[in-house]
């Protein structure tokens, strides 16, 4: 599987796609790499596309998947900022994704924790992290939701301002 992790923008347009990394749905027990729609079908939720679900008194027990993220940006009043790992490697976001419905295509959404000391600096979640090694223990359900979708520590990331404010 072919894998090049790209920045992950917060404030992407409507119709944004991202690769994700799922199980494949005929039971095969194999991953595969797919391009989805980032958010919700709106026609089942009051014509409201989600890009987000919080990690709080909710469980995934299906539909997993992993957004292969370098870094992911935040945009706070004019200011635009880059998330990476201060150890310089990519990593995952926790998500979920839906099947194709009608003219709606695959589409996923983000799970999101409480942020870290770095990042609550300048907003108050961000997307759950799915270290590397647990990426399997995340699609295949084989370690505790509250274990794997937990706000990371201090000193994880590192944020730093892009572009013109």
């Amino acid at each position: 599987m072919a894998l090049t992790p790209s920045p992950f923008d917060s404030d992407a347009a409507d119709g944004t796609t991202h690769h994700i990394i799922r199980m494949k749905p005929d039971g095969s027990g194999k991953q595969e790499l797919v391009n989805a729609h980032w958010g919700t079908n709106p026609r089942f939720s009051d014509g409201i596309s989600y890009r987000f679900v919080q990690a709080e008194e909710k469980t995934f027990p299906s539909h997993r998947c992993l957004v292969p993220v370098s870094d992911f940006r935040m945009k706070v009043g004019s200011k635009h900022y880059r998330v990476t790992r201060e150890d310089g490697n990519f990593f995952y976001l926790a998500g979920v994704w839906e099947p194709p419905l009608g003219q709606w295509p695959l589409a996923f959404k983000v799970i999101t924790v409480s942020a870290n000391p770095e990042v609550s600096r300048y907003q108050d979640r961000h997307g759950a992290i799915i270290e590397r090694r647990h990426a399997m223990d995340w699609l295949c359900a084989t370690m505790p939701e509250e274990t794997l979708l937990a706000t990371p520590p201090a000193h994880v990331f590192l944020v730093e301002t892009v572009g013109k404010s």
